[in-house]
């Protein structure tokens, strides 16, 4: 009787958590979530985030902040939280439960919010990342793209992100360690990556599931990395080229959302507790793990072994055991890869950055058969077309009246003529009356109009065509915003138009600075309202003492030099 009852008691669960969503979905507000917030979203859903069941809340949040340990006293470095701009939390703040859907305005999942408050992102930026430094990735974003108000509370979930791409490697943790099972893996070591897989590293991860005897499980993450790096289709297609170079069944490939935050040695132990949650015995953790790189004096923000040092001493209250190698380069004598300290100093050692990488791949530089393998430069050599392939955006800024304009019109003439990417300008005047035509000239106003612009942009030279935008951008932040968007897809070249203000007002051909000065426009820039000095442009042009004609021909001989535009 009871065997018979188990069917329509599930039955009947199964229909009253339907009628609860469809309740909500009519009498809830909802949240657009970010591209970071997807992939959190999605590993909280799927057990990838175990034992969290939802957005941390204000106490749980300031013990992992502070103490790497969630409120039941669990291991966990780095914060996991639901970030929302103040408008965002005036229309929630009264209300119990939330709706979270994605960009297409499908609900992925419901939030009982527990509470909102207001962080101190200084204070979490010290303890996650170690700085407050503007260069590093993860707190530029922390300051820049994160919303001033976190959200805690528990999910309900209602359906999984939908994915549309490489849906065979795309298995759950319950999936995997199903897959795991059926195939007799008992030992099973992860790597994780967010950049494409060379020999060295192909050798590293050999090494490692043979001196462990474990089955290996290639997993990069295919959420949002740093600013820079290549997309994940490229990735992904360079690990599918280089998994016949492995002994046969010996590793599997399986793809990881998750959104990194480039926190180093927090983020390696985080690593290292995903790949528990998704059935993994080892972790092979290498230099600088998750580090972003240095800054602009040439400094490692972190010391080169402290992941390893970390997970090492958290490792046994995880569950995990860390499998630990020093940077691997190659021998040139030996014709072989080996760990740098095991290498005679006699010998000739090899090796490449993943900057200098970039920086031959999008000078269309061939890359040498002893760094990585045939399949997977082809791979890249498809991401990174010839220089003058590439797309590139120009970005003037400058005062009103500095010649902005003038220029970037001449220039997109003299482009045509020479070369043939399409070409698109941008002009501020014309991007208000058609892309910004509801905007003001607040000072949100103006930087949301300048990343719009930023925006169109970054699909252009995407797309490997050229843009010309001209707009007077006053803020900093926002031409660096732009700067980072658009540099992920080709060149950038910033254009500081430096004709002082007072040569400005002398031209002023609409009369907004004589009338700024009697007070009939208010925050006009230059006047009332400032405007910073861009601290690194690529080009300067003070229209007071160069004609039009002489600062196109700068320009353009700047792109021949650099190989962007051919020489005839």
């Amino acid at each position: 009787m009871q065997l018979k009852l188990i069917p329509i008691a599930v039955r009947l669960i199964f229909v009253f958590s339907w009628i609860v969503i469809v309740s909500l979905q009519a009498a809830v507000p909802s949240i657009i979530l970010s591209e970071r917030q997807l992939c959190d979203i999605e590993l909280l859903m799927n057990g990838g985030f175990a034992p969290l069941e939802g957005f941390m809340d204000e106490k749980t949040y300031h013990r992992v902040v502070h103490e790497m340990r969630l409120s039941s006293g669990e291991v966990w470095p780095i914060p996991i939280i639901l970030d929302v701009s103040e408008k965002t939390k005036k229309e929630i703040e009264s209300s119990s439960v939330i709706s979270l859907r994605d960009s297409e305005g499908t609900t992925l999942a419901y939030l009982e919010v527990s509470d909102i408050w207001m962080p101190s992102k200084e204070e979490e930026a010290v303890c996650v990342y170690g700085t407050t430094s503007r260069e590093h990735p993860g707190v530029d974003y922390l300051m820049e793209k994160t919303g001033p108000y976190y959200v805690g509370g528990k999910l309900i979930p209602a359906v999984a992100p939908k994915h549309y791409d490489f849906l065979s490697l795309r298995k759950t943790p319950a999936e995997i360690k199903a897959f795991f099972q059926e195939q007799g893996y008992e030992k099973i070591v992860a790597f994780q990556t967010r950049n494409p897989m060379h020999r060295a590293h192909v050798e590293m991860t050999m090494r490692a599931a043979e001196s462990v005897g474990a089955h290996l499980l290639l997993q990069p993450a295919v959420g949002k990395t740093k600013p820079g790096d290549l997309d994940y289709f490229t990735r992904v297609k360079c690990y599918q080229s280089l998994l016949p170079y492995y002994p046969e069944n010996s590793a599997t490939l399986n793809l990881l959302p998750l959104a990194m935050r480039m926190a180093g040695p927090r983020e390696a132990l985080w690593h290292a507790i995903i790949r528990k949650n998704y059935g993994c015995t080892h972790f092979i953790v290498g230099r600088d793990h998750a580090g972003p790189g240095k800054n602009r004096n040439g400094e490692d923000f972190y010391a080169p072994y402290a992941a390893q040092e970390l997970v090492a001493k958290y490792s046994k209250e995880i569950g995990i055991e860390p499998v630990f190698f020093k940077e691997f380069v190659y021998v040139q004598e030996d014709d072989e890869y080996q760990p740098i300290n095991e290498v005679d100093n006699h010998k000739t050692v090899l090796s490449i950055s993943g900057t200098k990488l970039r920086q031959m791949l999008h000078d269309g530089m061939d890359i040498p058969s002893w760094f990585t393998y045939p399949e997977v430069a082809c791979e890249l050599k498809k991401a990174y077309p010839s220089k003058t392939e590439q797309g590139i955006t120009f970005f003037f800024t400058g005062l009103s009246a500095s010649g902005k304009s003038t220029i970037a019109n001449a220039l997109a003439v003299r482009l045509m003529e020479i070369q043939n990417r399409p070409v698109t300008l941008l002009d501020g005047d014309i991007v208000r009356q058609h892309l910004s035509s509801e905007l003001g000239f607040s000072k949100e106003h103006r930087s949301l109009n300048v990343r719009r612009v930023g925006y169109v942009a970054s699909a252009i030279t995407k797309s490997r065509g050229i843009a010309i935008c001209a707009l007077i951008a006053p803020y900093e932040e926002d031409r660096r915003y732009n700067r980072d968007q658009i540099s992920a897809y080709g060149h950038y070249m910033e254009i500081f138009v430096s004709t002082p203000l007072e040569e400005c007002e002398k031209r002023d051909p609409k009369g907004f600075y004589q009338k700024a000065r009697q007070g009939e426009i208010k925050g006009f820039t230059g006047v009332d309202d400032p405007y910073e000095m861009p601290s690194n442009p690529d080009i300067t042009i003070d229209t007071s003492n160069i004609s039009v004609s002489e600062a196109v021909e700068m320009i353009i001989q700047i792109l021949k030099k650099s190989g962007c535009v051919e020489n005839p």
